[in-house]
């Protein structure tokens, strides 16, 4: 079984942004009357699409966010990203070598990702191969985005590897049938998070961009020697 296609999650595991964004989701919810920490975001929200968590915190409220919501979170978010932001380390190397194609598969906007990956000098490597869970009907844990990519870049999704860091990633790319590993690099994981990855389903762990190459041609081999 070769593996054709690499698809990456966005924050988390192309961009260390995951810490600023629950940070800033934190501190405009609270301000707009719904008091919640970083760390209540960071359980309750990562890898999930803005839409499904603004549903979600709606229906708490029993009202719709203030438009004036909207417009701050992006600002705080860009603000932050524009002072803060930096690449996951190593995903450069890997991109200069790996042989598969790769795309992106986010349940952030085009918007963000062009901020996010513009930032970090890795827009112009992956576009135009950017899918965002606004491009479909479900996000994550769905596996609607998954496909869509695979589909948008002609590849079957047994032949797919996905590289996620959050619970919802990894349930929509097994949802999707793809081979997919967990990321545990980022800033935002905390001690014992590998563990919480791998009970989520992921068929390997990883810490270290520059171990990615190495595990996909295991993978390929392993499924050989099948």
């Amino acid at each position: 079984m070769p593996i054709d296609l690499i698809i990456f999650d966005c924050d988390g595991v192309l961009v260390d942004s995951e810490v600023i964004s629950c940070r800033a989701h934190a501190d405009v919810l609270t301000r707009h009357g719904y008091p919640i920490t970083s760390e209540q975001v960071f359980a309750r929200f990562l890898g999930r699409s803005t839409k499904q968590a603004n549903l979600e915190i709606e229906t708490e409220l029993g009202r719709k966010l203030p438009e004036a919501y909207h417009g701050d979170l992006q600002d705080d978010l860009f603000r932050s990203f524009e002072a803060d932001l930096e690449a996951i380390r190593g995903i450069h190397d890997v991109l200069d070598v790996v042989t598969q194609a790769v795309c992106v598969a986010s349940s952030g906007s085009h918007q963000r990702m062009r901020v996010s990956l513009g930032r970090t000098g890795l827009y112009e490597r992956l576009a135009p191969n950017i899918f965002s869970a606004s491009q479909v009907k479900n996000g994550k844990p769905a596996p609607d985005l998954f496909l869509f990519a695979a589909s948008q870049m002609g590849v079957p999704p047994e032949h797919c590897v996905v590289i996620e860091d959050s619970l919802a990633g990894i349930a929509g790319a097994r949802a999707a049938g793809m081979t997919v590993f967990g990321f545990y690099g980022g800033s935002h994981c905390r001690d014992g998070y590998a563990e919480t990855l791998r009970q989520a389903g992921a068929d390997l762990l990883f810490a270290d961009m520059h171990q990615l190459p190495a595990l996909v041609r295991r993978v390929e081999a392993d499924a050989v020697a099948g």
